[in-house]
């Protein structure tokens, strides 16, 4: 005789595998934030769009000396302050430099190509941003980066040596370290990446730093002058053109 009792449901599946019940239910973690985002480009993009601006160039010069040549009617005189500026040589590459860090804080040199481009170059010199401050108001700083060679095929590229011994003004002060780009350093970057030269203060954070908590800056076109593989010189560009520099950084390996 059939149960006419309830049928309860079988807590085996049909392939014989107990159902699974669902235990202690975990909250989903919340989403981290997106990294933030640096409109910087990297060196070797800034060259590939001047090599495709030169090949736009070389082909509109290929146009222009297929014109016939047209002699003018009469001849004047160019006025000495209308000829070019060709004469004028360069001995260096330009690039852009920036000295920053918070007043009581170790100053960090950075390089850049221009200022739209990431830093090719980042340094943490042996020196509180305030003394270097009181250095440039009282005259030319010369500061110079030294290292040691490297034995046999072990060399590097003298921008790529990762210790420092730091002298300013003849004064040694401690070692320079070569680190990467932090998030801080590349947003301190994209602030300025409208500024060509100038100094001022940048807000910094205040919950860290107190008192001090601005961020100091300088940033100034430089002359990188290369005597060799194992010595460069960045000579900082008056914006008058006309006093020496105030300040000269030397890298030398020895």
């Amino acid at each position: 005789m059939a149960d006419s009792g309830p049928r309860t449901s079988n807590a085996n599946s049909r392939d014989g595998s107990s159902a699974a019940t669902p235990s202690n239910t975990s909250t989903p973690e919340a989403p981290s934030p997106p990294p933030r985002s640096f409109s910087l480009i990297k060196p070797s993009e800034l060259k590939s769009n001047k090599k495709q601006k030169r090949r736009v160039f070389r082909a509109f010069r290929s146009v222009f000396r297929s014109l016939p040549i047209l002699a003018p009617s009469c001849k004047c005189s160019v006025s000495p302050g209308l000829q070019s500026d060709s004469h004028i040589t360069n001995s260096g590459s330009r690039v852009t430099g920036t000295l920053f860090g918070y007043r009581k804080g170790k100053v960090t040199l950075s390089v850049q190509q221009t200022p739209m481009c990431l830093p090719s170059l980042v340094v943490e010199l042996a020196m509180q941003t305030n003394v270097l401050q009181k250095e440039l108001s009282a005259g030319m700083v010369r500061i110079a980066l030294e290292c040691e060679k490297r034995p046999g095929k072990d060399k590097v590229k003298l921008f790529d040596e990762p210790l420092w011994t730091m002298f300013c003004n003849g004064k040694k002060t401690g070692h320079g370290i070569k680190r990467e780009a932090t998030a801080d350093d590349l947003n301190v970057m994209e602030l300025l990446r409208a500024v060509s030269m100038g100094a001022g203060v940048l807000p910094g954070n205040s919950e860290t730093e107190g008192i001090d908590g601005e961020l100091a800056y300088i940033r100034a076109d430089f002359d990188r002058v290369v005597g060799s593989k194992d010595s460069e010189t960045l000579y900082m560009l008056s914006p008058d053109g006309n006093n020496g520099p105030e300040l000269s950084i030397f890298m030398v390996r020895l």
